[in-house]
């Protein structure tokens, strides 16, 4: 019996008619309108895409956007100096940093030059620290989006052995103290883990987020297994496949979220829910 496939695509549009609904609230009630300022530096193309969809949604979701972008070359201090600016500019009630940044620039050191209480992307050592003791601001927008996943589809997590299959700082490490949380049993994988299979073979939930395509293959999972396919990878042939052999899980799942539509839409919602929370808090409404 296939899986259900889980469609990310329906449940982001569903989440934001809602985001999109108490942003319209705030504006009516306190004249406060939710605003995202996105800072780009060189010319990656996929970054300039993310950039223009985040742009999009941020309309769809009656959140005010504004693109700031530099060159390549531009300097740490220059983009430090551009995120103080926007940090005490009350207009601005989230502030995201597009990823990658040219070699030259500490990652770090710009992210945390974002004040927590614009920190949208949930990338400030604050929030990072916040999730370990279950109180922070706002939480990394892809775990957040695989979380109110389960959470639509009726998910519970609790007392469920679940296994993170990538232990990267965006989403492996904040989505097994995400789960944790909600008192799951959670087993954390990534590139120096022996025999992969022994950790995958006993998740009731599998999420993968190792950025190698087809790595979860059918002989790794038990029949009913919830899988959450977190990779998003571009063959040679130019299509997109994610971490998980879909066609071949998907006879053995109970669910699976498929590359593309399932978990990349809800990424950016739950980037305009931070986005829209930030001007709720800002507005004395949360």
């Amino acid at each position: 019996m296939s899986a259900k496939i889980i469609d990310g695509v329906a449940i982001a549009k569903s989440v934001r008619a809602g985001i999109r609904d108490r942003a319209q609230k705030l504006q009516k009630e306190t004249g406060v309108t939710p605003g995202l300022a996105v800072i780009i530096a060189g010319d990656n193309p996929a970054s300039k895409v993310y950039v223009r969809n985040k742009v999009r949604a941020c309309e769809d979701a009656g959140i005010n956007s504004q693109t700031i972008s530099f060159p390549g070359d531009v300097s740490e201090e220059e983009l430090i100096a551009a995120v103080g600016k926007l940090n005490d500019d009350p207009a601005i009630h989230g502030i995201l940093v597009q990823l990658p940044l040219p070699p030259h620039i500490s990652v770090r050191h710009v992210l945390e030059a974002i004040s927590v209480e614009k920190d949208v992307d949930g990338f400030h050592l604050y929030n990072v620290g916040g999730l370990v003791l279950g109180d922070t601001v706002f939480p990394p927008c892809t775990p957040y989006g695989v979380q109110k996943i389960l959470e639509h589809e009726g998910i519970d997590v609790t007392g469920k052995n679940v296994t993170v299959v990538g232990a990267s700082n965006i989403v492996g490490k904040p989505m097994a103290l995400m789960l944790m949380q909600k008192e799951a049993t959670v087993a954390i994988c990534h590139a120096k883990t022996r025999d992969l299979t022994l950790y995958t073979i006993l998740a009731d939930i599998l999420v993968v987020a190792a950025g190698h395509p087809n790595l979860i293959v059918p002989q790794m999972i038990r029949s009913g297994t919830v899988v959450i396919d977190v990779g998003i990878n571009r063959l040679p042939d130019g299509s997109l496949v994610g971490d998980v052999d879909f066609e071949g899980v998907k006879e053995k799942a109970a669910a699976i979220t498929p590359v593309p539509g399932g978990v990349g839409p809800m990424t950016v919602t739950m980037l305009l829910d931070n986005t829209v929370s930030a001007a709720e808090r800002a507005a004395g409404r949360a």
